[in-house]
């Protein structure tokens, strides 16, 4: 296999893959998406049943890809649950628990922030877990875009005391991505992304049509905005911007990678302008130069 170059390597190389060197930026873009599109598909489906259609096709478009081109699939039953984990880990828990607070009246703004703690810590973890030395420019950074992230959704910080639920989903989720990240980058670097993909995606399946059985009604209004949501989250979420998350972890540094997920409330916010109207006072303009800022001295560092 050809090595792939490192989305984080100073100085890329004008002959390396212009989607290599592109990957951080096209991944916060299309994984900015995400939430556009839950707003989009949400009031259609509740969220765990719109995960399992979600989740099932991009399982089954996987699996039809790796039969198609003959794509080596796991030798051993370990590597079947190594992939299994993460996969329920980032997606049923991270996005399950997203999709769930916000479902059950969490505050976008609440959500986002308590999310965007994550690339603190996941360096935390990194050090004793995968034995990476986060720098102190780094950890200027870390905390310079989490200031960031807290000025872009300050606006729209409220919370409430029956919100507690949407809190310990939220929370779920802080954990559920900060693991799957670290556990992918020590244990699946060998994956191969279109059958682990599948394989990932069939287990967030499963992980997710159980709580779809017990505490929803699995009804779908089937129109034009939902049909457009789903394939959108699908195509560009579930197997574009996964992918060059898992290129990008596989040849970067765990900090340097959770710093990316800083510039996605910012970058969510830009969309909603133009997409919603959502308006942007000075305080966001702020924070997403401060976010870019953060984000800069740690992928730099």
């Amino acid at each position: 296999m050809h090595r792939v170059a490192s989305a984080f390597d100073k100085g890329a190389k004008p002959h390396q893959p212009l989607l290599i060197m592109a990957a951080p930026v096209l991944f916060v873009l299309l994984w900015s998406t995400g939430f556009i599109g839950a707003k989009m598909g949400l009031p259609y489906a509740p969220p765990f049943t719109f995960l399992v259609v979600r989740f099932g096709i991009a399982a089954a478009l996987l699996a039809t890809v790796a039969v198609l081109v003959r794509a080596p699939w796991p030798k051993s039953w370990a590597d079947y649950g190594t992939a299994s984990l993460v996969g329920v880990l980032i997606h049923g828990v991270y996005i399950g628990g997203v999709f769930s607070a916000i479902h059950h009246g969490m505050p976008a703004g609440v959500a986002a922030l308590i999310v965007g703690l994550q690339p603190v810590l996941t360096a935390v973890l990194a050090g004793p877990y995968l034995h990476e030395r986060v720098t102190m420019k780094q950890w200027a950074g870390l905390l310079i875009g989490l200031a960031g992230v807290i000025l872009v959704v300050a606006n729209k910080l409220q919370f409430e005391t029956d919100h507690i639920f949407g809190v310990l989903f939220t929370l779920g989720s802080l954990f559920g991505i900060t693991i799957a990240t670290l556990y992918q980058k020590r244990h699946g670097g060998g994956m191969d992304l279109r059958t682990g993909s599948a394989i990932q995606f069939a287990a967030a399946t499963v992980s997710v049509a159980i709580p779809a059985a017990i505490f929803e009604q699995v009804k779908i209004q089937w129109s034009g905005e939902f049909i457009f949501a789903l394939s959108w989250l699908v195509l560009v979420l579930s197997i574009g911007a996964v992918t060059l998350l898992y290129v990008i972890i596989r040849r970067g540094a765990a900090a340097k990678v959770a710093s990316l997920f800083y510039l996605v409330p910012p970058v969510t916010a830009l969309i909603a302008f133009f997409l919603f109207g959502e308006t942007l006072g000075p305080t966001a303009l702020i924070g997403m130069a401060v976010t870019v800022l953060g984000v800069s001295l740690v992928t730099r560092s």
